[in-house]
């Protein structure tokens, strides 16, 4: 680590933190030439593979315009976009892999878009589940259906348990 001071091609590491969500380390750094202190934050980079076989950094950006166009016309707004992405960026990080298909990017959006909002998910499952047929469209409906009843009868149930 060069010195931003002179530029000397060395440092020593005098205190090491990691961040509040995990995602970076924080290092207090002491040029031995100047003795001048500075700050670096390190990240892990994340790389999604796209079908071309060309690689790019993830881009929460990109999650929230591919999300926000299942979205148009539904109650949204951008704070949700936002905290979407960053749950999609942070259950794609907990796997531990440093490369990740686009794909797969596609469908760890489906879990948070699915508590979001169910037209905007049954919207973004047509494209990445690759729908082809009114069926396919009733069969993921019917699901959400039996998930939605399963979730009333659960709280129905959990309810009559404390009274």
């Amino acid at each position: 680590m060069y010195c931003p001071f002179c530029r000397h091609p060395d440092s020593r590491v005098v205190d090491s933190r990691v961040s509040d969500d995990g995602s970076s380390i924080r290092r207090r750094r002491q040029c031995p030439e100047c003795e001048r202190r500075f700050t670096t934050v390190e990240t892990t980079s994340l790389t999604v593979i796209k079908r071309s076989g060309i690689g790019e950094p993830f881009s929460r950006g990109k999650v929230i315009n591919g999300v926000r166009k299942a979205c148009q016309g539904r109650p949204v707004s951008e704070d949700d976009l936002a905290l979407l992405a960053q749950e999609v960026e942070e259950s794609i990080r907990s796997a531990g892999a440093a490369e990740i298909e686009a794909h797969e990017v596609g469908l760890a959006i489906l879990g948070p878009l699915q508590k979001l909002d169910t037209i905007a998910y049954l919207r973004f499952a047509s494209v990445y589940q690759a729908f082809e047929t009114l069926d396919d469209f009733d069969t993921a409906i019917a699901a959400l259906r039996k998930e939605a009843a399963s979730n009333r009868d659960s709280a129905q149930s959990q309810q009559r348990d404390r009274l």
